[in-house]
């Protein structure tokens, strides 16, 4: 898959002195839905900033679509939506007239046709003559959307776009970013919800102090960094795990009555026969037991946990 957007050797020092991005070099691949993760602080908005044109690099170089993004700005800026964090809107606008007059910003012609498609897919229409301020935080956070897309871009950034949204209204957002995608528009995404990441991205990207510290395909790093965790309910009350098992790094629940075990699926023993036959042994009873993969988010925690 051909790259849309090129970040080589890419570097942001203050004036300060502070060091917000250092050496980065990311790929990201047309059509894919990326998401960048990372604790407060890591970078992630000053990355976004820097490739949208909105900070200026202090090395390095970035493309968009094949245009420099400070020699070629405009039309690099032009294939690119953001959704920023927070909430910049002309509150005593009303809807259709601020998503058109984005669509004007960028010297685009006007087309009601599009400014429609676009209220309808975010669930606008009926509230297309209201005005900015008589709506709620979810609505604000789709009008930005619809800001972002009103110029026809092939690159969406969206950070942080469902900060402040109720669960039902994420859900229907996470719908129109896989429609987007289908029509062919690259989304870049940063967030907050791990599940959020887990359910969308194609690609996921771990950014810490600066430095990109992963870029892998989410179902790759899913397999290669997730452990499984065999957890087994005990018959009776158990006060210690038995130091004949301690190789084994079990964890006794607080009440007593589970044990947890965590393994690599990619070894060539799980180790999980001989567990059993040394609990056996050690008279611990089972009464029931499952698996189940680690989640992203315990993926993330581990990663940024090694890189700090």
């Amino acid at each position: 898959m051909s790259s849309v957007i090129s970040v080589v050797n890419l570097s942001k020092v203050y004036g300060s002195g502070f060091t917000a991005l250092n050496n980065i070099n990311l790929e990201i691949g047309r059509g894919q839905i990326f998401a960048l993760l990372g604790p407060n602080g890591a970078g992630k908005t000053t990355l976004i900033s820097t490739i949208c044109g909105i900070a200026n690099p202090t090395a390095g170089h970035i493309t968009v679509g094949g245009h420099d993004v400070v020699n070629d700005y405009r039309a690099a800026r032009a294939m690119i939506g953001l959704v920023p964090q927070e909430l910049h809107t002309d509150s005593f606008e009303t809807v259709w007239a601020t998503v058109s007059f984005s669509r004007g910003l960028f010297g685009k012609p006007k087309n009601p046709a599009h400014i429609e498609k676009v209220l309808k897919d975010l669930s606008l229409w009926d509230r297309k003559d209201s005005r900015i301020m008589t709506l709620s935080g979810g609505m604000k956070r789709r009008v930005m959307i619809a800001k972002a897309l009103s110029h026809e871009p092939k690159v969406l950034f969206l950070d942080e776009p469902t900060a402040g949204v109720d669960v039902e209204l994420r859900k229907g957002m996470w719908e129109v970013v896989r429609a987007l995608q289908a029509s062919g528009v690259t989304i870049i995404l940063t967030t907050h919800y791990i599940e959020e990441a887990e359910e969308m991205a194609d690609r996921i990207g771990v950014i810490n102090k600066g430095e990109i510290i992963l870029v892998e395909d989410k179902a790759g790093l899913m397999q290669k960094l997730g452990k499984k965790r065999l957890a087994l309910q005990l018959q009776g009350k158990l006060d210690a795990i038995p130091p004949a098992l301690a190789l084994y790094g079990l964890h006794l629940s607080e009440d007593g009555r589970e044990i947890t075990y965590d393994y690599d699926t990619r070894g060539e023993r799980t180790g999980i026969a001989s567990l059993l036959s040394d609990l056996r042994n050690a008279g611990i009873r089972i009464g029931d037991l499952h698996t189940e993969q680690s989640s992203l988010e315990d993926i993330f925690v581990s990663l940024v946990r090694k890189s700090s």
